[in-house]
């Protein structure tokens, strides 16, 4: 299984996730990410694959890695900055 992607955790850009659809459930210390989650770079939205796994009614983002919309860099806009990172011991079913 894979783990699940928090706040703060590293997309593929260099950028890192910022929870913000989602306020009450943590792994590890750090926010769970949910769909729709931004990153650090401005926009970015996370969309996520996780197998029927809800955080206040939003899908789970884990690190399969899971794909993102693209962000805001201003030099060179990342088309897809994926997740790149997750939790060392929580894990969440993918299909």
């Amino acid at each position: 299984m894979p783990a699940v992607h928090r706040d703060e955790d590293p997309r593929v850009c260099g950028a890192e996730t910022v929870v913000s659809n989602q306020s009450s459930v943590y792994a590890n210390g750090k926010l769970i990410a949910v769909d729709g989650d931004p990153n650090s770079h401005g926009a970015g939205e996370l969309i996520a694959h996780s197998n029927n796994v809800y955080v206040e009614g939003l899908l789970v983002v884990n690190h399969t890695p899971d794909h993102a919309e693209p962000d805001l860099l201003i030099v060179i806009p990342h088309s897809d900055p994926y997740t790149d990172g997750g939790s060392p011991d929580v894990f969440v079913g993918d299909p």
